[in-house]
């Protein structure tokens, strides 16, 4: 039963890799063997195991949810991640995008604003064998000055406005992708690139976040 369990949990990410991330245009070849390789049914409880893989962000508990695995792929792409970048993520949430940019990054820092989400997820991904995440607890709009600056910045939640202190602890050229909007239903998922002490802005595309928690 749990060797055919394990077979189609696996089958069904197969599928998502193929239905919801390549036929969508993503290429970078690294962000689709990270999303074939990690298990995503381990970042949400075992009623969700299948659902994990389907089309749709799912409930994490705390009013907070695991991405839809397109915008996970999506975000991840645009970064354009080097083997030897360092990379700050506002939000550890489940621990998936972690582990997706801990696949490609040769280190990964985040934060996460609620303790037992974090403690969940350090756990769950100590589990999975990483050694190559560090873990914060706090508010994430202060980001975590202490190692910046960082060649890449994610946000996973959603602030009125881009943080200046996520900006101010970006390196020359590296890139902050974040979704930002007051209204869930009105976002944008914003691309900065840093070049010469300015910021490049591109407006992605629409997207529904939940807020970024600030104390």
């Amino acid at each position: 039963m749990f060797i055919n369990m394990e077979s189609k949990l696996r089958s069904l990410r197969e599928k998502m890799v193929e239905t919801q991330i390549i036929a969508r245009g993503i290429k970078d070849k690294k962000v689709i063997e990270a999303l074939r390789k990690v298990p995503r049914h381990c970042f949400v409880g075992p009623e969700s195991y299948e659902a994990a893989y389907g089309d749709f962000p799912l409930s994490i508990g705390f009013s907070q949810t695991i991405s839809q695995p397109y915008i996970v792929a999506l975000m991840t792409e645009l970064l354009e991640i080097k083997d030897s970048d360092r990379v700050l993520e506002i939000g550890t949430g489940s621990g998936y995008q972690t582990a997706i940019l801990a696949e490609i990054a040769i280190e990964v820092f985040t934060v996460e604003f609620i303790e037992e989400l974090s403690k969940k997820s350090e756990s769950m991904l100590g589990k999975l064998g990483y050694t190559n995440i560090n873990f914060k607890v706090g508010d994430g709009y202060g980001g975590w000055p202490e190692f910046s600056p960082y060649n890449k910045i994610i946000v996973t939640a959603a602030p009125v406005s881009i943080p200046e202190k996520l900006k101010e602890q970006l390196s020359e050229n590296g890139k902050i992708i974040i979704p930002v909007g007051a209204n869930i239903f009105n976002q944008c998922l914003i691309r900065l690139t840093k070049s010469k002490d300015r910021f490049i802005n591109e407006e992605i595309c629409g997207v529904s976040f939940v807020p970024m928690v600030k104390e």
